[in-house]
């Protein structure tokens, strides 16, 4: 069901991504959810395809409701949140 979605520790942490490539599942997730549009993450992204972002949405959607950690990974990835990429903690100054 989920074919091109891969887990490996030596790629993003084990994070899951999309076909072994260090691009992952919640990365696009956040895309989507600020509006870009498939035509538009494929320019961004050129080694992408349609059934990538088709099975990211799917992955993150049977994600959420099997466990709760996928949110937090979610808002580790979102640019800007709480100062950078990957901060936990509070604002950077």
């Amino acid at each position: 069901m989920f074919g091109r979605i891969t887990f490996d520790p030596a790629v993003m942490g084990g994070r899951a991504c999309i076909r072994g490539m260090r691009i992952t599942v919640s990365l696009v997730v956040n895309l989507v959810a600020n509006g870009m549009s498939t035509e538009d993450i494929i320019r961004e992204y050129p080694e992408l395809e349609g059934e990538d972002l088709r099975q990211s949405l799917q992955y993150a959607s049977a994600s959420r409701t099997r466990k709760s950690g996928f949110s937090r990974a979610l808002l580790r990835e979102i640019p800007g949140r709480h100062g950078r990429v990957g901060d936990d903690g509070g604002s950077q100054s």
